[in-house]
């Protein structure tokens, strides 16, 4: 009956891409509005879907599309939307709405905004990007999932290689080599599951629990699904790709690439490998959940060797992952439940993450965290509280978002399923909770380097320059006084600043804080995840259902 509504997901930012390659003189004068508008109508129509949804039947699949796509071989163009897949789609419409509002509203000169250089292809590239992500959780035809997952990948390329930072290329062809490497071997366990079952509708194999499919068929499959799936999480070891691709990425670029495309990853885990390969989930798990465990300490320990702040932030996602991809290795309700709900609040989280380090870099032209010198509570007291908030959530503080999922998945780990070895995901769970210790140690650590402290910055002068603007008197000091360790007396007592000593302060404007519209890009995140920190079972009692279902071949 609402049908409309998955296909109007699709079709709104899709017919507004072709818009922009048939129409571009036309649309021209409202390019920094344009994606703005549609990206809007999207968040609607997913708010609808949200509004609509009927909650009590969440383990079924709803607003359902079957119609023929290649008769000749049985494919169709199906969607629907379960409680696994709702806060998926919400996360990337608004996710993608808020980016247009970071780059529609801000000013065109700043640095870090990109709608002076071709806002026509930047706004094109998003909307193609947000068709990608979004028919991904819609599709319910594995072939249809395997096109839309690939669709993502051109435009991502496009945004780290165009309008990405100075190594852009090389992040850019690493960033697609990896994931189209890792689709190929995923198309080979597709292909695999369409031979032995001779259907690639998700819905009936699902329902099936891998029926008709030998246990070596199964793993064999499992495995091949699942290193696709890995490299787009991404696990260790196949994570790679993703610091390069998030340090040289745009702000808006990391953003989504945290935000919806790692979900790509650990979503096909819950949608396709467990519920159509339980055999196969059962002995490939204890492996899944040490390549888990091995990530979430290797990304902590990665993050306190980190100089800047975006590439810690996206080895923190390493880590991050490696808890969702532990609470699928226990295949119980309370681990998949926590691996879905960390899914989401790692969405919310890391991408607040992303927006505060963009706007870092902006201030400071830099994201070096040394450098920055710390006092960032002194000079940009919104900016560096913002940051503060978005840390303790990522690090797990309880009563925000970053809290449950990582409970969940190490209770799962407490008590694993049956048939798998008890003592093995026990020592799984001390050592993920070894790396939540971590998790605080280097988000703490990042703070107290930039946020805390007195302000000060790293300037290179030359040998006997001299700068009025940068060396001023410290505040501990009585008035006339200079600091000996910027400041020495020559023999005709003309200040000179040594080349080795070159220590300044510089302090951003106090009306460079948080500027409107990233104000308005933020505080959207900013409140859900306070929201779902203090009301997790707003998501819980959604994914609950689904994973009941999805679970039923093994209990």
């Amino acid at each position: 009956m609402m049908g409309w509504v998955p296909v109007g997901l699709l079709a709104v930012p899709l017919l507004g891409a072709l818009a922009l390659v048939l129409a571009p003189q036309a649309l021209r004068p409202a390019l920094r509005t344009y994606g703005l508008v549609l990206s809007g109508v999207t968040l609607a129509l997913a708010t609808l879907l949200v509004g609509t949804f009927d909650y009590g039947q969440a383990a079924r699949q709803q607003f359902e599309v079957d119609i023929p796509w290649i008769p000749g071989l049985g494919l169709r163009f199906h969607l629907g939307v379960d409680g696994i897949s709702l806060p998926l789609i919400a996360l990337t419409a608004l996710l993608t709405f808020l980016c247009f509002v970071y780059l529609s509203w801000g000013s065109a000169r700043a640095p870090g905004q990109l709608m002076s250089a071709r806002p026509r292809a930047l706004v094109f590239t998003l909307l193609v990007l947000e068709v990608g992500m979004i028919g991904t959780f819609l599709a319910l035809d594995l072939l249809l999932f395997f096109v839309f997952f690939e669709i993502v990948l051109i435009p991502m390329y496009f945004l780290i290689g165009i309008w990405g930072g100075e190594g852009r290329r090389a992040a850019s062809i690493k960033f697609i080599l990896y994931t189209l490497l890792g689709s190929v071997v995923m198309l080979l366990g597709l292909l695999l599951i369409w031979a032995q079952a001779g259907t690639l509708d998700i819905e009936a194999l699902s329902a099936a629990h891998g029926s008709g499919m030998a246990r070596s068929v199964q793993i064999l499959a499992f495995v091949a699904i699942g290193i696709g799936l890995a490299v787009k999480t991404p696990m260790w070891p196949l994570h790679t790709w993703l610091p390069d691709a998030h340090t040289e990425a745009p702000t808006v670029g990391s953003v989504l690439l945290a935000g919806v495309l790692l979900k790509m990853g650990t979503y096909g885990f819950a949608r396709i490998a467990i519920p159509i390969l339980p055999e196969g989930a059962v002995a490939v798990a204890p492996w899944l959940g040490a390549f888990a465990v091995v990530g979430i300490v290797y990304g902590a320990l990665a993050c306190l060797a980190q100089r800047d702040l975006k590439r810690m932030i996206a080895y923190s996602s390493v880590g991050h992952m490696g808890f969702v991809l532990l609470g699928f290795a226990t295949l119980t309700p309370a681990g998949i439940n926590g691996a879905l709900f960390a899914n989401v609040a790692h969405g919310l989280i890391t991408g607040l993450l992303f927006f505060l380090a963009g706007a870092v870099k902006e201030r400071y032209h830099t994201a070096d965290m040394p450098s920055l010198g710390g006092g960032m509570l002194a000079t940009l007291p919104r900016l560096g509280s913002v940051l503060t908030y978005a840390s303790i959530a990522s690090l797990g503080l309880p009563g925000l978002a970053g809290f449950w999922g990582e409970m969940l998945a190490l209770y799962g780990a407490y008590q694993p399923a049956n048939g798998l070895p008890r003592g093995l995901f026990l020592a799984y769970m001390v050592i993920g909770g070894l790396g939540a210790v971590l998790t605080a140690a280097y988000f703490l650590v990042m703070l107290s380097r930039v946020t805390h402290g007195r302000p000060q910055r790293t300037v290179d002068l030359p040998t006997g320059a001299a700068d009025d603007r940068l060396v001023r008197e410290t505040p501990d000091l009585p008035s006339g006084a200079a600091d000996d360790r910027l400041v020495r007396e020559t023999p005709d007592e003309r200040p000179v600043v040594s080349a080795k000593e070159t220590t300044a302060v510089l302090e951003p404007p106090a009306a460079d804080d948080i500027r409107t519209y990233e104000l308005l890009a933020w505080t959207p995140l900013v409140a859900l995840i306070l929201l779902f920190g203090l009301w997790p079972g707003l998501l819980l009692s959604l994914t609950t259902p689904a994973v009941q279902t999805l679970l039923g071949a093994l209990s």
